[in-house]
């Protein structure tokens, strides 16, 4: 079910929250979080087509903010909020509210969220696309207790990477960072069974890949070697080699979902190491709400003795 509204105020979209869910026979609230996507008319499509996919094991009520710009200079600064509330099958397995906002109301997004959060649930903040430069400190930010971003969305990756490390806050991650779970998982089994010491490391990528830079920072903070960063065509991060006494422990995935295994002594293995869709990164995101502390560990490149002992 769709329910548009024009010209309209916070109040009212809540009115047609509940009006939807009386339609549809479910009157009560089942959602266990709020999920703010700041995002533009370009991105939107595929954003909440994400979160809707990841509400299926999230169900969540998804706040889409959108800032437009009207075309009559006169009318741009005039204030208006227009939304589109839909729920059932519209909205995945949850409820989704899509925000554009115009003029001065686009300044003060935040205070037409704020009335629509769930009460006495957790909050997230995603942007799909360019997000601040300090997000804890935005005012959409500030509302949720995690802010993702996304640093395979922005120009310069490795310039918007130093400001990330300047102003990461508890509860900052970014997607980048998701996209190497299963990297971190494999290398960390892969260690788990060679049982010798790390004395060299190289990560191989194409070029400015924010992903790989952070995956070469986790394993000089963790293993407490120099990491080499080695150019190749990619796509995304290609290789990681591991250098032991023994021989070299390497995982190894020029192109597919496919990936070889090689540790010293042992015949190769094939390993299944897909890129996965955004809407597994989001929904691997909402599975924890606290604050990733590997990924400033991931940021600084250093490990202190208190992020040491949550390893």
């Amino acid at each position: 079910m769709k329910i548009d509204l024009t010209d309209t105020t916070a109040s009212k979209v809540n009115k047609a929250l509940v009006q939807g869910r009386r339609a549809i026979g479910t009157p009560a609230v089942g959602m266990v979080l709020t999920m703010v996507i700041v995002t533009d008319e370009e991105n939107a499509y595929d954003s909440i087509k994400a979160a809707e996919e990841a509400s299926h094991e999230h169900p969540s009520r998804t706040l889409v903010v959108i800032k437009r710009h009207a075309r009559n200079p006169r009318e741009r600064t005039h204030s208006r909020l227009d939304a589109e509330v839909r729920v059932g099958s519209e909205a995945g397995t949850g409820e989704t509210v899509v925000l554009r906002t115009y003029g001065e109301v686009s300044e003060h997004a935040d205070s037409v969220v704020l009335p629509l959060l769930l009460p006495d649930a957790p909050v997230v903040v995603w942007w799909p696309g360019d997000a601040p430069e300090n997000p804890s400190q935005d005012p959409l930010g500030a509302l949720g207790q995690r802010r993702i971003t996304d640093l395979y969305a922005v120009e310069n990756p490795m310039a918007v990477l130093r400001a990330r490390r300047r102003s990461y806050a508890p509860g900052d991650t970014d997607l980048a960072w998701t996209r190497l779970t299963l990297w971190r998982s494999m290398l960390a089994a892969a260690l788990d069974q060679a049982r010798a010491t790390v004395t060299s490391a190289a990560v191989e990528a194409e070029a400015d890949n924010p992903a790989a830079e952070l995956l070469a920072r986790w394993l000089e903070a963790r293993l407490r070697v120099p990491v080499d960063r080695v150019v190749t065509a990619g796509p995304v991060v290609t290789a990681v080699r591991l250098g032991t006494a023994d021989g070299e422990v390497v995982i190894d995935r020029p192109e597919g979902p496919l990936a070889t295994l090689t540790l010293p002594g042992q015949p190769a293995r094939r390993l299944a190491l897909k890129v996965r869709p955004t809407s597994e990164l989001i929904a691997e995101e909402l599975r924890r709400l606290d604050a990733d502390e590997m990924y400033a560990v991931a940021l600084r490149g250093e490990a202190t003795e208190e992020v040491a002992a949550h390893a």
